[in-house]
Protein backbone atom coordinates (compact mmCIF):
# COMPACT_ATOMS: atom_id res chain seq x y z
CA UNK A 1 0.00 0.00 0.00
CA UNK A 2 1.27 3.49 -0.84
CA UNK A 3 1.12 5.86 1.57
CA UNK A 4 -0.41 8.82 0.85
CA UNK A 5 1.66 12.14 0.35
CA UNK A 6 1.09 15.40 2.31
CA UNK A 7 -2.21 17.16 0.71
CA UNK A 8 -3.34 13.93 -0.85
CA UNK A 9 -7.33 13.21 0.42
CA UNK A 10 -7.96 9.72 1.96
CA UNK A 11 -11.26 8.12 2.69
CA UNK A 12 -11.84 7.46 6.65
CA UNK A 13 -14.07 4.22 7.15
CA UNK A 14 -15.28 3.45 10.96
CA UNK A 15 -16.56 0.16 11.31
CA UNK A 16 -18.52 -1.90 14.37
CA UNK A 17 -16.55 -4.75 15.86
CA UNK A 18 -18.96 -7.13 13.85
CA UNK A 19 -17.28 -5.97 10.84
CA UNK A 20 -20.38 -3.83 9.57
CA UNK A 21 -19.04 -0.33 8.52
CA UNK A 22 -20.35 2.50 10.87
CA UNK A 23 -19.55 5.82 9.21
CA UNK A 24 -17.15 7.17 6.26
CA UNK A 25 -15.80 10.70 5.73
CA UNK A 26 -15.17 10.75 2.08
CA UNK A 27 -12.27 13.59 1.60
CA UNK A 28 -9.39 13.87 4.51
CA UNK A 29 -6.60 16.09 3.84
CA UNK A 30 -3.18 14.14 5.02
CA UNK A 31 -0.91 17.26 6.73
CA UNK A 32 1.45 14.13 7.95
CA UNK A 33 2.34 10.56 7.67
CA UNK A 34 4.66 8.67 9.50
CA UNK A 35 5.39 4.81 10.27
CA UNK A 36 3.43 5.23 13.01
CA UNK A 37 1.30 7.99 12.79
CA UNK A 38 -1.35 10.07 10.38
CA UNK A 39 -2.42 13.53 10.77
CA UNK A 40 -5.01 15.32 8.77
CA UNK A 41 -7.78 17.68 9.16
CA UNK A 42 -11.44 17.50 7.49
CA UNK A 43 -13.48 20.95 6.55
CA UNK A 44 -16.84 20.87 5.44
CA UNK A 45 -16.28 17.19 4.45
CA UNK A 46 -19.34 15.12 3.74
CA UNK A 47 -19.78 12.14 6.55
CA UNK A 48 -22.10 9.14 5.37
CA UNK A 49 -23.98 6.82 8.23
CA UNK A 50 -24.44 3.68 8.05
CA UNK A 51 -28.03 3.86 7.81
CA UNK A 52 -27.55 6.47 4.71
CA UNK A 53 -27.98 9.29 6.65
CA UNK A 54 -25.09 12.35 5.04
CA UNK A 55 -24.11 15.73 6.65
CA UNK A 56 -20.48 17.96 6.52
CA UNK A 57 -18.73 18.25 9.13
CA UNK A 58 -19.39 22.19 10.13
CA UNK A 59 -15.29 23.49 11.03
CA UNK A 60 -12.27 22.51 10.34
CA UNK A 61 -10.75 19.66 12.31
CA UNK A 62 -7.47 18.43 12.79
CA UNK A 63 -7.65 14.30 13.04
CA UNK A 64 -4.83 12.18 14.80
CA UNK A 65 -4.31 8.37 14.31
CA UNK A 66 -1.88 6.15 15.76
CA UNK A 67 -0.62 2.29 14.86
CA UNK A 68 0.01 1.89 18.77
CA UNK A 69 -2.74 3.95 20.84
CA UNK A 70 -6.61 2.90 20.63
CA UNK A 71 -7.84 6.08 19.52
CA UNK A 72 -8.10 8.69 17.47
CA UNK A 73 -8.39 12.04 18.36
CA UNK A 74 -10.41 14.75 16.46
CA UNK A 75 -9.74 18.48 17.19
CA UNK A 76 -12.07 20.62 15.98
CA UNK A 77 -11.59 24.51 15.52
CA UNK A 78 -14.24 26.06 16.81
CA UNK A 79 -14.80 30.24 17.91
CA UNK A 80 -14.92 29.84 21.58
CA UNK A 81 -11.80 27.19 21.19
CA UNK A 82 -10.75 23.66 20.46
CA UNK A 83 -12.87 20.86 21.62
CA UNK A 84 -11.49 17.32 21.33
CA UNK A 85 -13.74 14.30 20.76
CA UNK A 86 -12.15 10.76 21.18
CA UNK A 87 -12.69 7.56 19.50
CA UNK A 88 -11.96 4.57 21.64
CA UNK A 89 -10.99 2.77 18.67
CA UNK A 90 -8.57 0.16 17.52
CA UNK A 91 -5.39 1.26 15.74
CA UNK A 92 -5.88 1.88 11.93
CA UNK A 93 -4.91 0.22 9.22
CA UNK A 94 -4.42 2.24 5.81
CA UNK A 95 -5.34 -0.09 2.22
CA UNK A 96 -6.44 1.33 -1.32
CA UNK A 97 -9.97 1.92 -0.09
CA UNK A 98 -9.03 4.23 2.92
CA UNK A 99 -7.73 4.15 6.70
CA UNK A 100 -9.62 1.91 8.55
CA UNK A 101 -10.54 1.23 12.02
CA UNK A 102 -13.10 -0.75 15.11
CA UNK A 103 -15.04 1.89 16.69
CA UNK A 104 -15.44 0.66 20.08
CA UNK A 105 -18.31 3.12 21.34
CA UNK A 106 -16.88 4.78 23.92
CA UNK A 107 -15.54 8.49 23.24
CA UNK A 108 -14.38 11.26 25.52
CA UNK A 109 -15.31 14.95 24.46
CA UNK A 110 -12.99 17.49 25.69
CA UNK A 111 -14.41 21.34 26.38
CA UNK A 112 -12.47 24.44 25.64
CA UNK A 113 -12.04 24.54 29.70
CA UNK A 114 -11.02 21.32 29.61
CA UNK A 115 -13.76 19.70 31.39
CA UNK A 116 -14.42 15.66 30.05
CA UNK A 117 -16.82 14.06 29.53
CA UNK A 118 -16.82 10.19 28.77
CA UNK A 119 -20.12 9.63 26.88
CA UNK A 120 -21.85 5.99 24.76
CA UNK A 121 -21.19 3.97 28.76
CA UNK A 122 -24.16 2.58 27.41
CA UNK A 123 -23.66 1.78 23.84
CA UNK A 124 -20.35 0.25 25.03
CA UNK A 125 -21.85 -2.40 27.53
CA UNK A 126 -24.77 -3.30 25.17
CA UNK A 127 -22.12 -4.01 22.49
CA UNK A 128 -19.56 -5.85 24.34
CA UNK A 129 -22.08 -8.07 25.46
CA UNK A 130 -23.89 -8.52 22.09
CA UNK A 131 -20.14 -8.80 20.04
CA UNK A 132 -18.26 -10.69 23.05
CA UNK A 133 -15.78 -8.13 23.85
CA UNK A 134 -12.59 -9.97 25.33
CA UNK A 135 -11.32 -9.04 28.69
CA UNK A 136 -7.99 -8.69 26.86
CA UNK A 137 -9.67 -5.64 24.51
CA UNK A 138 -11.84 -3.95 27.77
CA UNK A 139 -8.34 -3.74 29.79
CA UNK A 140 -6.67 -2.29 26.48
CA UNK A 141 -10.08 0.31 26.02
CA UNK A 142 -9.89 1.39 30.00
CA UNK A 143 -5.98 2.13 29.58
CA UNK A 144 -6.26 3.97 26.88
CA UNK A 145 -8.86 5.74 28.41
CA UNK A 146 -6.52 6.58 31.34
CA UNK A 147 -3.81 7.62 28.20
CA UNK A 148 -6.63 10.25 27.18
CA UNK A 149 -7.14 11.93 30.29
CA UNK A 150 -3.36 12.17 30.80
CA UNK A 151 -2.53 13.47 27.48
CA UNK A 152 -5.36 15.61 28.22
CA UNK A 153 -4.70 16.97 31.78
CA UNK A 154 -1.13 17.95 30.17
CA UNK A 155 -1.64 19.24 26.96
CA UNK A 156 0.31 16.27 25.20
CA UNK A 157 0.31 15.63 21.39
CA UNK A 158 -2.86 16.40 20.08
CA UNK A 159 -4.22 18.37 23.22
CA UNK A 160 -1.26 21.44 22.78
CA UNK A 161 -2.53 24.65 21.42
CA UNK A 162 0.89 24.19 19.66
CA UNK A 163 -0.24 20.99 17.95
CA UNK A 164 -2.89 22.43 16.72
CA UNK A 165 -1.40 25.89 15.81
CA UNK A 166 1.46 24.02 13.43
CA UNK A 167 -1.29 21.70 11.91
CA UNK A 168 -3.69 24.09 11.43
CA UNK A 169 -1.40 26.74 9.42
CA UNK A 170 0.11 24.06 7.90
CA UNK A 171 -3.70 22.91 6.57
CA UNK A 172 -4.18 26.83 5.04
CA UNK A 173 -0.97 26.84 3.77
CA UNK A 174 -1.45 23.32 1.58
CA UNK A 175 -5.48 24.61 1.02
CA UNK A 176 -3.98 28.02 -0.64
CA UNK A 177 -1.94 25.94 -3.19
Amino acid sequence: MRIPKEGESVAIQSYKHDGSLHRTWRDTMILKTSENEIIGVNDHTLVTESDGRRWLTREPAIIFFHRHYWFNVIAMIRDNGVSYYCNLASPFVLDREALKYIDYDLDVKVFPDGERKLLDVDEYEANSKRWHYSNATDKILKANVNILVDWSDHHKGPFSQEYIDIWYQRYLELAHR
